[in-house]
């Protein structure tokens, strides 16, 4: 691990610089790459087509073949927010991995302390997240200048995507 690699780290244990008297015992953590989540959030995609599938083709389809009805488009926005909202923070908060996530051992935690975020907080990194990614991709490419590489949604949210460590071989 360099020495940018340690200070990171060590920056997410909430340690105190090195040379300081207080020693921490939390476990070591490093930040995700910038290409391991951009991996992570193409495979988040195709796996969200099959969410998608599921909660909103196939309740349309019946709604239009069976009673004919064509719901707004506005209603139909608000559905697709609200189901990948909810698949989005259900995982958030059960373990802080989507299924993409837990792939490339990548874990979404509280920048302050580690642990993980509030409803409330995933809640708002889910709806900041969509203009981070349809405004060009702006908040992704925030990453490049950003000092820990974080999406720009991370930061004003205050989490942070860590990588797992490997599991051993049993």
């Amino acid at each position: 691990m360099n020495a940018r690699a340690k200070r990171r780290a060590s920056a997410i244990r909430g340690e105190a610089p090195a040379g300081s008297a207080a020693p921490s015992t939390r476990t070591v953590v490093e930040l995700a790459g910038f290409r391991r989540r951009l991996a992570s959030l193409l495979y988040e995609s195709l796996l969200l087509l099959g969410v998608l599938a599921l909660t909103f083709m196939v309740p349309y389809l019946i709604l239009g073949v069976a009673f004919e009805v064509a719901p707004p488009g506005w209603l139909a926005w608000v559905h697709v927010f609200l189901v990948l909202g909810a698949y989005f923070v259900w995982y958030w908060r059960r373990g802080g991995q989507t299924l993409a996530m837990q792939t490339w051992r990548l874990k979404l935690v509280s920048a302050a302390d580690g642990h993980r975020l509030s409803v409330g907080r995933c809640w708002l990194r889910y709806a900041l997240a969509w203009p981070s990614v349809l405004g060009f991709g702006i908040g992704l490419l925030w990453a490049l200048i950003d000092r820990d590489r974080q999406f720009l949604h991370d930061r004003l949210v205050g989490s942070r995507v860590v990588l797992l460590p490997v599991a051993p071989r049993k």
